[in-house]
This record gives C-alpha cells, sequence and structure tokens, in this order.
C-alpha cells in the first residue's frame, strides 16, 4: 500500500485519540465536572474536523449518474442524523445523578417513624397470560415487602379461575374485568378505580421485588414535585445475546448501558421516565392528568412521564437493583418486547402530549425525549454492514474522492473518538462489538416495523412478552438467512474483485479497505448468525450459586453436613462430608435443613464424589413461600459482571469459537457442623396453617429455630 502523505502525518489524528484515551481512561475522574467537558472537546473537536473533511471532499463535489449522486447523498444524510443523536447523548452525559446516598437519608428517616405514619401503598401486578412458575414467585415476592402498610393486588387480564384461587390463599387482592380494552394501560386504570391508597407501586408479572423496595423510594416523595420514583430493570437469567453467545459471565445483560449510565443522566436533566414496572406513582400526580394513565400509545409509561412534566411532576431515578425480572427467555420474546417498545416511542412523536407538543417541557427534555434513535440506530447498523456489499457489487461509492489517506486521517480518528469516548463515560456497561452485534441483529425485524409506524402509526395491537416455557424455544430465520446471506455476498464480492478480470471496483487502491471493513462485518454477522439460534435452557428455574452449610437426613434416617453449590426452587447441588450414604441411592427420598426455610422434601437425582444432586418436592405451602423468600427476595440475584468494555469486547470474540459450558462454580469450603442451623434435628419440621400470612414469617422462622 503505498500513501502519497508521509504514513506519521497521515497518522497523526489516530495517534492523539489512541493516545488521549489511553492516558485519560484510568485516572479521569468521570464525576468531576471539567472530565466531562473535557472528554466532550476532545471527541467532538475531532468530529468537526471530520466533517470539514467529509463535506468538502467527499459530498459537495459528487457528479455523476442521478442515483450515484442520490446514494451519496443518502448516506451522508444517514450520517449526519447518527452524530446528531450521539451530540445528544454526549451533552446528556455532561451530568449525572447518584441518589443512593439521598435514598440512605430517605430509608433512615421512615424507619424512625411510626408505621401508622408512613403513607399507604397499592402494590399493582398486571398480569395477561403469565404462567404460574412466573407468577408465583412475583406475588410470593410482593408480600415480603419490608413495610407495613402497603396492599398487593394483582390485576388479572386473563381471567383465570385457578389465579384468583391462589390469590385468595395468600390473602392477596383480586382484580379483573370483563374486557381488555387498552390492554395493560386500561387494565391498571380499572384497577385505579377500584383502589384508593396514596401511592401505587408496579411491577410487571414477571418482576420479584426485593424486601426493601418502598424503604428506599418512598422517601423521596417527602419532595412535591417528585411524581414517579423509578428504579432499573434487572434480570436474573441471562438475554438472548448471553444466552446464544455464551457470555453469561463475561458480558452484562444488553440493557445495563442504558439503566446504569443513559439513566442517571436523564435524571440531573429532570428527564429520566417510567419504565413501567419497578415505580411508584404519587396518586395526587395521576388526579392532575385525569387519574389515569395515558392509552394513546402502546408505551403508555414513557407518555405518562411526558404528561406529568407538563404538570410539574418530575420522574426521579434511583440506580440501585430493587427488583428483578425476567430477561426475553427466546427470540419471539424478545422481538416482541422491542418491537413494542420501539412502536410505542415513535407513536408518542405524534401526540400533542408528546416531545413536540406545545409548553411544558425544557430543550433538553425534548431532545432526551425525541425517539428518532430506534429509526436512525436501526438504519445506521443496517447500513453499515450493506454499504460494503452495495460497493463490491455496483461499484457504487458512499463517497467521492476517497483515499487511503482520507480514511485514516479523519475517518478513523472519528470512529475511534466517539466509541472511545462513550467507554470513558461508561467503561463497565459500554461494550462496542456487544453493541454492533445486538444492533445488527434487532435491524433487520425492527426497521420495517419502525418504518410501517411512521407511515401508520397507529392501530397496532399491544402484545404481551411471552414469559415461561413458551418462550425458550426455536430460532429466527429471518434475521439467520439475511446475516447468511450477506455474509456470502460480501465475501462473493471480494473474491471477485481480488481477480483483475472479473473486478468490478474501479479504484483498486481501495480494495484494502472495503475488504478491513467487510472482513468486521463478515464477524459482526457471524455473531448474528448465533444469536438468531436459540439456546435451550437446561433446566426450568435458575440456579445461584450459594456456598450454604446445610444438614441433610438421607436413606435411613442418616444424617450428615453439607455444603450448598447451587440451589433453586427445584433443587440443589450438595457438597457432602459423607458421600458414601447416597452412593446407590438415587431415586431415594431425604430431608435437607435449610437456613431461612426449615426442613425442604427432596429426592436424590444423581451423585458425582461428594455432589450430591437433589430435586425438590416442594408442594405450595410455608417451606415453598420461605424459599422463595430467601432466593428471590434477598437482594442476591444480580449476576455482577464486572469488566471493561475491552474485556467484554473480547469475550464477545471468543464466543465465535467457544462452545457453551456449564457456569463455573466456586469450590466449596469444607462442612462443619458448628456452622449448620439445628444443634439438633427435630423429629419434622414445625408445622405452620396455610392460613397463616407471609407478613409472619419472620416468627415462623424464630418459631422453626426454637425447635431446632
Amino acid at each position: 500500500m503505498q500513501l502519497d502523505t508521509p504514513l506519521l502525518q497521515v497518522l497523526a489524528p489516530l495517534m492523539f485519540v489512541v493516545g488521549t484515551l489511553y492516558l485519560l481512561g484510568p485516572t479521569l475522574p468521570i464525576a468531576r465536572t471539567w472530565a466531562r467537558e473535557l472528554i466532550f472537546v476532545c471527541v467532538w473537536g475531532v468530529v468537526a474536523y471530520y466533517l470539514v473533511w467529509r463535506i468538502g471532499t467527499t459530498v459537495l463535489p459528487a457528479d455523476g449518474e442521478w442515483y450515484e449522486v442520490a446514494w451519496v447523498w443518502f448516506c451522508f444524510t444517514i450520517e449526519v442524523f447518527a452524530l446528531a443523536d450521539a451530540l445528544i447523548l454526549y451533552i446528556a452525559f455532561q451530568r449525572r445523578t447518584d441518589r443512593t446516598p439521598e435514598a440512605d437519608r430517605h430509608e433512615a428517616r421512615l424507619r424512625a417513624m411510626p408505621a401508622e405514619a408512613l403513607p399507604r401503598v397499592d402494590v399493582y401486578i398486571p398480569t395477561y397470560n403469565e404462567p404460574f412458575e412466573v407468577l408465583e414467585k412475583t406475588i410470593t415476592g410482593a408480600l415480603c415487602l419490608d413495610y407495613p402498610n402497603f396492599d398487593v393486588w394483582v390485576l388479572d387480564d386473563g381471567r383465570r379461575p385457578w389465579l384468583k384461587t391462589f390469590c385468595e390463599s395468600k390473602g392477596v387482592g383480586y382484580i379483573t374485568r370483563p374486557d381488555n380494552a387498552h390492554a395493560k394501560a386500561g387494565n391498571i386504570n380499572h384497577a385505579l378505580a377500584k383502589t384508593n391508597a396514596d401511592f401505587v407501586a408496579l411491577f410487571d408479572a414477571d418482576f420479584i421485588v426485593q424486601r426493601n423496595f418502598l424503604m428506599r423510594t418512598m422517601g423521596f416523595f417527602e419532595d412535591p414535585k417528585i411524581g414517579i420514583v423509578q428504579t432499573p430493570h434487572v434480570f436474573y437469567n441471562p438475554d438472548p445475546m448471553q444466552t446464544n453467545l455464551a457470555v453469561r459471565k463475561a458480558l452484562p445483560d444488553d440493557q445495563r448501558f442504558f439503566f446504569e449510565a443513559i439513566m442517571p443522566a436523564r435524571d440531573a436533566w429532570d428527564a429520566a421516565f417510567c419504565c413501567g414496572s419497578n415505580s411508584v406513582t404519587r396518586r395526587d400526580a395521576l388526579r392532575s392528568i385525569g387519574d389515569a394513565l395515558p392509552t394513546e400509545s402502546i408505551t403508555e409509561d414513557q407518555l405518562l412521564t411526558l404528561k406529568l412534566l407538563r404538570k410539574n411532576f418530575i420522574t426521579r431515578y434511583l440506580c440501585e437493583p430493587l427488583a428483578f425480572g425476567l430477561a426475553p427467555e427466546g427470540l419471539q420474546a424478545f422481538f416482541i418486547q422491542r418491537s413494542r417498545w420501539a412502536r410505542g416511542a415513535m407513536q408518542i412523536l405524534y401526540l400533542e402530549s408528546g416531545p413536540l407538543g406545545k409548553g411544558g417541557l425544557s430543550l433538553m427534555q425534548r431532545l432526551l425525549f425525541m425517539p428518532t434513535h430506534w429509526l436512525i440506530q436501526s438504519l445506521t447498523f443496517f447500513l453499515g454492514v450493506f454499504i460494503p456489499v452495495m460497493f463490491l457489487w455496483t461499484g457504487i461509492l458512499p463517497m467521492v474522492n476517497v483515499t487511503i489517506e482520507g480514511i485514516l486521517h479523519y475517518l478513523v480518528p472519528m470512529i475511534a473518538a466517539m466509541i472511545g469516548g462513550v467507554c470513558l463515560f461508561a467503561p463497565k456497561q459500554y461494550f462496542p462489538l456487544a453493541v454492533q452485534v445486538l444492533g445488527t441483529f434487532q435491524s433487520f425485524k425492527l426497521l420495517p416495523q419502525i418504518l410501517a409506524t411512521l407511515v401508520k402509526p397507529f392501530g397496532h395491537a399491544f402484545k404481551v412478552t411471552p414469559k415461561g416455557g413458551a418462550a425458550r424455544s426455536g430460532y429466527d430465520p429471518l434475521v439467520f438467512w439475511t446475516s447468511a446471506s450477506l455474509i456470502a455476498l460480501t465475501v462473493g464480492g471480494i473474491m471477485i474483485n481480488l481477480v483483475p478480470e472479473w473486478r468490478i471496483i474501479s479504484q483498486a487502491a481501495l480494495i484494502p479497505v472495503v475488504a478491513s471493513w467487510s472482513a468486521i462485518n463478515v464477524i459482526v454477522l457471524f455473531l448474528v448468525c448465533m444469536m438468531s439460534l436459540q439456546g435451550h435452557a437446561r433446566r426450568g428455574e435458575e440456579r445461584f450459586v450459594s456456598d450454604d452449610p446445610v444438614w441433610i437426613v438421607g436413606p435411613g434416617d442418616s444424617q450428615t453436613l453439607g455444603r450448598l453449590r447451587d440451589i433453586s426452587l427445584s433443587g440443589a447441588g450438595v457438597v457432602t462430608r459423607n458421600p458414601e450414604i447416597f452412593d446407590d441411592n438415587v431415586g431415594a427420598r431425604l430431608k435437607m435443613f435449610v437456613t431461612e426455610v426449615g426442613f425442604v422434601p427432596g429426592t436424590i437425582v444423581r451423585t458425582s464424589g461428594e455432589l450430591v444432586g437433589i430435586h425438590f418436592n416442594l408442594l405450595p405451602g410455608i417451606e415453598r413461600d420461605l424459599l422463595i423468600r430467601r432466593l428471590f427476595t434477598s437482594g442476591n440475584l444480580a449476576t455482577n459482571v464486572d469488566v471493561s468494555s475491552w474485556e467484554g469486547t473480547a469475550a464477545v470474540l471468543r464466543s465465535i469459537w467457544a462452545t457453551p459450558t456449564h457456569l463455573p462454580l466456586p469450590a466449596p469450603q469444607s462442612a462443619d457442623a458448628a456452622e449448620v442451623a439445628p444443634a439438633k434435628l427435630p423429629a419434622a419440621s414445625l408445622v405452620v396453617q396455610p392460613e397463616a400470612g407471609l407478613h409472619d414469617w419472620e416468627e415462623a422462622v424464630a418459631q422453626r429455630r426454637e425447635v431446632a
């Protein structure tokens, strides 16, 4: 490759960007205003330098056939919109909040107040078709709230008799209605007319609230201008990318960037918004807009924030994992969810109460609520893999007068600066390659729907995200074969243009550049193909790593100590001190004492040295409820993946040749009798009457320990 300009001069901007990122990355105090401003100036200085070249050299001189000129201007227009979208993000990052110290003060104040002085809260769980294994955890978890003044209401739009019976057995309110008008928003509005608490906490049917949720959130309402308090959506199961690329332990779920980086920034601009689940809303704020959620959009939660902002009520964001839910368990569920979000956001653009409506919003709030990023990002990701194919097979360039020197001197430094700047703002949440793969993966199905919504914004049905076993199978043929076809076209185009007699590209000097771009696209598209092949769940219930001591009454009333290796609602893996007790006893029954739960009956399903696999035989009752309480409501569900942006990118690359493996588990400590709760085994676990409420669980646990 020959260059007309000295190499050092060509690479000077790239060296500046890489050097700046290297020097600032480990030491920059991102919480300081001057540090954020420094990143902004450096990044957008490089972008401005690029745009001067881009406009003056590669766009304005465009000539030739009309379609060639139109293609150049089309690509440039999309690029400008993408940069404008990125500019809004960078401006938003100039501010950020951390509400945890404030939540600490509020919690201390609330806990010091008498119970009767705390405001009453209605806890809503809207549901339509979720199965029992999902709803059981959500309802039971809600009853464990560490707050003295609340009522739980299940809002059943599926009108299921078994769910009504279950709610009655738990002492939970059950509300249904004769129709399903306005879907989830209509369901909630119907319940609002039936209840009257001062505040409403909302949890989707697949989210399990943590015990301290209300104590951490209710204190913010001391400020009368706070209309909603929102907390992040955190998941205890892997999302489709983590599952299908086998990166659960190497990469956070794809929503971490939004909830841990973008939402704290939006909160600082008073532009955080209600995400539906995991939120608390002031009833007086709802009364200011008609005592009902808006129904004009299928994303009623975001529209609710916009309407309340115009009534001077702010949505406050607390970035703490206070409820854990199910990420989409399959590709169908994933696309139903994202399609609803995209279409609902585009609908808001057309509404008087949207970001373009009259009055009540600051300029920054209007910019942050513009939903055009759904369209721009989908177009950008799709064009990123399509432009090289277009060039290789037709010779039509997306820009004119482009040279290798120009690309290395202007384009590459701009891309590096844009990506590197976001990595500095969100070093543990932003993973460039993962974003590229996910964005491309989404674009093949979302882009047509977004374009259709622009033409016809309303009249689209609300679809509930499937949960449970029905969401865990199948693959997506559209995404797979689109990606595979683009790979074939990309590789075929490179091969054809390497042969002088067949070459379509007239500028042979550009072949190395387009080949490099194409190589990156092939990697991305291959990962998209992998994502489109749905992995199968090994178990019906998620298992959580544990190292707690347990006491086992095994076959023939033998007694031994052990330590948990992992545990779920359906079973556990236990390392025992006396593995010979369980040899040749697969299928035998046993009882295992679990702290905070009591004796759990089970069956031996496998043995392997010191490890014993146990399937629980837990029928509905106090032990099952206590196990749900222990596993799902104590704040221990989060899978903390603490990796840098580049470590996460490397993990995604490794998934190309890696095969899915079982999750690594820590080696358990030796079992010690002194660490196990019961000093001696009782003849049987304490019987608790079925009508005992879950609010009495603490007393039941204390009684169990006295018996033990």
